[in-house]
C-alpha cells in the first residue's frame, strides 16, 4: 500500500511540474516584401528555416531563400495551356503543383525535370489544395465533378495519383464546393485529414486513416450563397482546430466566419462573433505554442490570437492571401505580385 501511494504521489508531482506554454500578450510584426512580377501567388510552402517554394498564376514555380533571392524558377507551359497554380505540396524528393481549371494538370518537379503525373478533363474540374501526410502518402482536393468532392490520393510519393470513387465519399449538398484562396482547404495531423467546403453548404470532411474512410460534419460558418463558407482550416493536434472564411464579396463582414473545435471537428463553436478579423482567406497555428497562438490573413490585414482563436488583434494593415509560419519569430506570406517575410516579436 505504501509503495502504491508513493507512486501515485510521484505521478501527481510529475504532472504538476509540467510546464504549460504562456502565450505572448502582444506581438509586433515587421514585413520585408519581395516583388514577383505579373503573378498572383496563393500557394507557398516552407521547405526549411531559410527556403520556401511558391507556385503562381502564370505557370511559375519558384524557390526563394530567406534573403528573398530567387534561387530557381520555372515557367511551365503545356501545349498552349499556362497553368494557374493554387495548390502546392512537396516531399524531400519533389515539388508538386496543381492548376485550377480544365484540364486539371498535376506537375512533378524532380531532379530539374517537370512531368505531368495526373491529368483530368472535365468541364467542372477545379482543384483547390494539396498536402502530404508523409513522404509516400499525399492528398489533393477540389470541387465536385460528380456527387462528391474531388479527392486525389497518392501512395508512392507523388509519382502516381488516383481519384477516390464517390461510392466511398460523403455526398455533397446542392451548391457545395470549395475555394482556392490559400491552399489551406486541407489540414493534416498524423494520419488525419480535414477538408473544408463552402458555397450553399459549409462543412468539414474528416478522414482518420489517410483517406480510406470519411465522415462529414456540419458547421455554423456562414453559408447559403456561392461566395460564402469556409476558406481555410488548421489543426493544432488531433482534437483542436479552427476554421475561417466568410464571404469574399463582403470582405468586412465578421458574422459567423470563425469557429473552433475541441473534439476533432465533430462540433464547432463560433468565436469572436461580430469582431475582427472579418473575411479570412488563411489561418495557421504558430508552432510550439500549444495551439494558443494563431495568425489569420486576408486582404484586410494580418490578425493575431493568443487564446486559441477566441479573441483577435490586428497587427498589420498589409493584405495577403496566405501565410505559412516557420516558428514563433518567422513567417512567410504571399499575395498579388508579392512574397513577404514576416518577423514576429
Amino acid at each position: 500500500m505504501k509503495l502504491k501511494t508513493s507512486l501515485i504521489f510521484a505521478l501527481i508531482i510529475l504532472f504538476s511540474c509540467e510546464k504549460t506554454y504562456t502565450p505572448r500578450e502582444n506581438v509586433t510584426v515587421s514585413i520585408e516584401k519581395f516583388k514577383i512580377d505579373s503573378t498572383s501567388i496563393r500557394a507557398i510552402e516552407i521547405i526549411n528555416d531559410s527556403t520556401i517554394v511558391y507556385a503562381g498564376s502564370i505557370g511559375d514555380l519558384g524557390i526563394i531563400s530567406g534573403s528573398g533571392k530567387l534561387k530557381s524558377t520555372q515557367k511551365i507551359v503545356t501545349d498552349t495551356i499556362i497553368p494557374h497554380f493554387r495548390a502546392l505540396a512537396y516531399t524531400k524528393e519533389a515539388v508538386y503543383a496543381l492548376n485550377v481549371g480544365n484540364p486539371a494538370l498535376l506537375y512533378q518537379y524532380k531532379n530539374n525535370n517537370i512531368d505531368i503525373v495526373y491529368k483530368e478533363e472535365n468541364d467542372k474540374v477545379f482543384y483547390d489544395s494539396m498536402q502530404f501526410f508523409d513522404e509516400l502518402n499525399g492528398i489533393a482536393m477540389g470541387d465536385p465533378t460528380d456527387s462528391c468532392l474531388s479527392i486525389l490520393i497518392t501512395r508512392d510519393g507523388g509519382n502516381t495519383w488516383g481519384k477516390i470513387n464517390c461510392d466511398i465519399l460523403p455526398k455533397v449538398e446542392l451548391g457545395e464546393a470549395a475555394f482556392a484562396a490559400s491552399n489551406t482547404n486541407i489540414a493534416i495531423v498524423g494520419e488525419n485529414a480535414w477538408i473544408v467546403s463552402g458555397g450553399l453548404k459549409a462543412r468539414v470532411f474528416h478522414s482518420s486513416d489517410m483517406g480510406l474512410t470519411w465522415k462529414v460534419y456540419d458547421t455554423p460558418i456562414i453559408q447559403g450563397k456561392p461566395t460564402t463558407g469556409i476558406y481555410s482550416v488548421a489543426f493544432a493536434n488531433e482534437y483542436e482546430g479552427i476554421i475561417c472564411g466568410g464571404d469574399y464579396t463582403n470582405k468586412f463582414g465578421n458574422s459567423a466566419n470563425k469557429a473552433i473545435t475541441k473534439d476533432g471537428g465533430r462540433t464547432w463553436k463560433l468565436v469572436s462573433e461580430n469582431k475582427e478579423p472579418q473575411y479570412v482567406s488563411c489561418v495557421q497555428y504558430v508552432p510550439e505554442t500549444d495551439g494558443k497562438e494563431i495568425f489569420a490573413v486576408s486582404t484586410n490585414g494580418i490578425f493575431y490570437s493568443n487564446n486559441a482563436g477566441e479573441n483577435w488583434k490586428k497587427v498589420s494593415d498589409e493584405g495577403f492571401y496566405t501565410i505559412r509560419i516557420v516558428n514563433k519569430n518567422t513567417a512567410w506570406l504571399s499575395g498579388e505580385e508579392v512574397i513577404a517575410k514576416m518577423t514576429i516579436q
